[in-house]
């Protein structure tokens, strides 16, 4: 009789730890190839929406685009809860990505119309090509980027976070620098041979497409993974997996539009999800605003305002990369994903009371560089390790209505806040800015206390959050 070697030998167990590695590597080299391409394309098209709704629109009504978006997210958000319940997790960020490739080449085509695109400089409320192209681009991050996260978190542990993440960020960071530098090269070199005699509308064009193109390739990433990754490593958080599973036999797997907003209101920990993005919103919409208004003066036109971003998102790009590759998986492995959590509103608010403290173009340059760097290399993707203890309704219904809704509420309360600073006297300026980051801050430390404290009860219970729907 052959014994039973599966537990017992050595040489096996060492197949399967090397087995393990392979996948885990490999699924990480996957991940951050997509996130390089999704990153790449979202850098130079997130600031070309800044550069062309001010050059046709104005500067003044972003705050009323913001506010007018959020209206406009209901019914997009209720269409992708329908697709969450009737397409796989991984066909999503498929769908998403390529319409979005599509789009862009459309945008491409229409940016140098002579009366509807940029080459009309005549700059009004009506010209709505700016309208259409800030909305296009303001639902890129709630349905290409969150989707992507989404999905990552739905095939990682918090182990494999902790690992991770850090690095997986730092490969998206490649892309935005290289996409960034490449567009700030475009729109400042004026005296190359070649570069120099192509029009402005010839760069927008460039970057467009690019961005499709970089999009286009997404679907061809994503399907490898799952051809190349054994399914037993895609699992996830095993407890959420187990629950799915079983939900998806007895036929209980799909929960309807509204789920994802019924948890989001239903569930403490997802409450505090949506107030740490909420919080940092708020101080990055403000910031966001008054550093448009650095660019606009120094950039005089379209291309000078595009190039003027363009130079200030590589440097924000280069410092993340520095972060993610030196102090995120690091932090995340010596300190943990709670003490992580805390650590977030404390760097900030001391981020946003630096530029508080002074009044320079150059400060506040600094200290909206320094924040979104941070954010994105670091807090990103600690707040994103939180949804992975959560079912599929928390992770991509809910997880869509806190990036969407509850991210674009966010800025609709800067822009407000925004709007009431323009009237008030510069010698109420300082008092007033201290005073309103200053209850932010304090609301967000307190979230991140609770949030990093029921995550760890989660983990060390192994349980499912939202398992009891």
């Amino acid at each position: 009789m052959i014994p039973n070697l599966k537990n017992s030998s050595p040489y096996l167990n060492s197949q399967n730890n090397e087995e393990s590695k392979w996948a885990e590597w490999t699924k990480l080299l996957f991940l951050a190839t997509i996130f390089f391409l999704i990153i790449g394309a979202y850098t130079v098209i997130r600031d070309l929406k800044n550069a062309v709704f001010i050059g046709l629109v104005g500067k003044d009504y972003i705050p009323v685009a913001r506010l007018i978006f959020l209206f406009l997210l209901v019914p997009a958000i209720l269409f992708y809860s329908k697709l969450v319940d009737n397409i796989r997790r991984y066909y999503l960020l498929v769908v998403y990505s390529l319409f979005y490739a599509i789009l862009c080449l459309i945008f491409a085509f229409f940016i140098g119309h002579p009366t509807i695109g940029i080459e009309n400089t005549n700059q009004t409320a009506y010209r709505v090509f700016g309208w259409l192209f800030y909305f296009f681009v303001e639902g890129f991050s709630p349905f290409v980027l969150s989707v992507f996260w989404a999905f990552s978190n739905s095939i990682n542990n918090p182990t494999g976070a902790k690992k991770n993440y850090g690095y997986m960020v730092a490969g998206s960071t490649l892309g935005g620098m290289f996409t960034a530098g490449f567009a700030w090269l475009l729109f400042s070199v004026t005296s190359f041979p070649l570069v120099g005699h192509i029009s402005d509308v010839t760069k927008l064009r460039i970057i467009l497409v690019l961005a499709s193109c970089l999009l286009a390739c997404v679907p061809i990433f994503i399907l490898l993974l799952m051809k190349v990754v054994p399914g037993c490593y895609l699992h996830g958080y095993e407890a959420v997996y187990k629950i799915e599973k079983q939900r998806g036999k007895t036929g209980k797997s799909k929960t309807g539009m509204f789920a994802g907003l019924a948890m989001l209101l239903k569930y403490p920990y997802v409450l505090g999800i949506f107030g740490m993005i909420f919080f940092y919103e708020v101080l990055n919409s403000i910031l966001s605003f008054l550093r448009l208004g650095v660019a606009q003066q120094v950039g005089k036109s379209i291309a000078g305002t595009t190039a003027f971003l363009f130079k200030w998102v590589f440097i924000m790009q280069s410092v993340g990369l520095l972060i993610s590759l030196l102090g995120t998986s690091s932090l995340l492995r010596k300190l943990g994903t709670r003490s992580c959590v805390f650590l977030i509103p404390v760097m900030m608010g001391f981020v946003v009371f630096c530029f508080v403290a002074s009044d320079s173009a150059f400060i506040v340059m600094t200290a909206f560089t320094l924040m979104k760097s941070l954010n994105y290399a670091f807090s990103k993707p600690v707040v994103e390790s939180l949804y992975i203890p959560t079912l599929k309704e928390i992770k991509f219904k809910s997880k869509s209505w806190i990036d969407a809704f509850g991210s674009k509420l966010a800025k609709g309360s800067g822009s407000v806040f925004n709007l009431v600073a323009g009237y008030v006297r510069p010698a109420l300026f300082l008092p007033l800015y201290s005073f309103f980051f200053a209850i932010i801050v304090a609301m967000w430390v307190v979230t991140a206390y609770f949030l990093g404290r029921r995550f760890d009860k989660a983990i060390k219970a192994n349980e499912a959050i939202g398992a009891d729907e």
